[in-house]
């Protein structure tokens, strides 16, 4: 069971990141586009920025998530660092509930604001619920939690960042 998990993990880990990568890539199409209707056409286009930023939501929550699978997310460790091991353990059994907290905020009121701004629009985009541009703060604590409780019940899953950095150097 414990290999299946971790299995369905690998694959959500890399739905995140390719999702996220492509957010990424098409934020890095869409600003020149709007620079160039700008300032080469004369003729600035209305969409660039607004999907820009939607885009950005993408990235924040579903990338974010992935981040936090391997540890690559911003965090100050010292003093943990400097605690005896058993206290460590605990630290950092309290870092992951209070994730998990965090992560089921972002689940609840993620989807109760999917709930409330379903039927607006967006004027740039007429045919596009605001609704579904908020769908990536529910979905992305739904797997920052499934991430949680991979690291809680079965530790932290193996770098694969790190395994390509070691063949490399051979």
């Amino acid at each position: 069971m414990a290999g299946s998990y971790r299995r369905a993990m690998d694959y959500l880990y890399l739905a995140c990141v390719i999702t996220g990568s492509a957010a990424l890539i098409l934020i890095s199409a869409v600003i020149p586009w709007a620079v160039f209707t700008r300032y080469v056409l004369n003729s600035a286009a209305s969409w660039p920025e607004p999907l820009a930023v939607l885009l950005t939501i993408v990235v924040t929550f579903i990338g974010a998530a992935a981040g936090y699978r391997l540890n690559l997310h911003m965090n100050v460790g010292y003093f943990a660092g400097k605690l005896p091991d058993s206290l460590r353990n605990l630290v950092d059994l309290l870092v992951q509930l209070l994730m998990g907290l965090i992560a089921l905020f972002m689940m609840i009121w993620g989807t109760r604001l999917v709930e409330v701004t379903w039927y607006n629009t967006i004027a740039d985009f007429p045919s596009l619920s605001v609704g579904v541009t908020y769908l990536p703060i529910p979905i992305g604590g739904a797997c920052l939690l499934l991430f949680i409780i991979e690291r809680i019940f079965l530790g932290a899953p193996p770098d694969p960042i790190g395994a390509h950095r070691e063949a490399s150097i051979d």
